[in-house]
């Protein structure tokens, strides 16, 4: 499992994250959730590591992230985080680039021929998989981008904002249905990042609210609803992150209409 154990970090300016506690258990998928600049992305960052927190630490089964060298570079084999922008090579192709991630996981060359070969038929980039990276289309990059992380077929997988970056209906519901597959059969822990409420209840075992740096609420969609007392997700989201937004939203066509 994860444990996040209170977590503090900052950029010399004020604290972005403040004491988190955050416990992901084997086999779950968990998103977190949080209006822009609550600290996602940080705390997604301490969780893989590229990030060292001013305090706290984070655990993978035990082991403390940077504990030891030996023992970081054991973490690091079995985890992979994808950032929303990724870095690609652009003059590689993308078959290149897949079979190099692949390489630094210590992945049987012929397994990797195959998965390769798999992940390219997935994202529709079959006709693309041979070209250099710099010809492909926005969406296409984020593509190779997703199948680099599951090329490396690590157990824990830290992915910010997985469905933006101009994928596709057929990339997103590619990427949905095998979220949920190796969540569920395989045994595969993800952390997420995604501001789309309908994803978000879909596909989230639990759901982590993160506002003004702490996490304000930690359950499943259905008892974060529940819990707000509203009856979709959707609105309980709203009150729980913005609870301003009727009334924003209210003013701005009542100024319009001059009101």
């Amino acid at each position: 499992m994860i444990q996040v154990k209170e977590l503090t970090h900052h950029y010399g300016l004020r604290p972005v994250l403040i004491d988190v506690n955050l416990q992901v258990e084997t086999g779950e998928l968990v998103v977190l959730l949080g209006p822009n600049g609550s600290g996602k992305t940080t705390l997604l960052g301490c969780m893989a590591g590229t990030i060292w927190p001013a305090r706290g630490y984070v655990e993978f089964d035990g082991v403390k992230r940077r504990e030891s060298a030996d023992r970081e570079l054991e973490l690091r084999k079995r985890i992979t985080y994808l950032p929303d922008n990724t870095w690609l090579p652009k003059q590689h192709t993308g078959r290149e680039f897949l079979l190099a991630v692949g390489r630094l996981y210590d992945i049987d060359e012929f397994r990797l021929f195959d998965h390769s070969d798999r992940l390219l038929n997935l994202f529709h980039l079959e006709e693309k998989g041979d070209a250099s990276i710099e010809s492909y289309s926005t969406g296409q990059r984020k593509k190779i981008a997703l199948a680099s992380a599951l090329i490396t077929e690590a157990p824990y997988l830290l992915l910010d904002e997985p469905f933006s970056g101009g994928l596709d209906p057929a990339g997103i519901l590619a990427m949905k249905s095998v979220l949920k597959r190796l969540a569920h059969d395989e045994n595969v822990t993800v952390v997420m990042t995604t501001p789309v409420p309908e994803l978000v209840e879909e596909l989230a075992h639990r759901v982590a609210i993160i506002r003004d740096g702490q996490v304000a609420d930690y359950g499943s969609p259905a008892e974060i609803t529940q819990q707000a007392g509203k009856a979709t997700f959707e609105e309980a989201l709203q009150q729980l992150l913005y609870p301003e937004k009727t009334d924003v939203v209210a003013a701005y066509f009542d100024a319009s209409e001059g009101k």
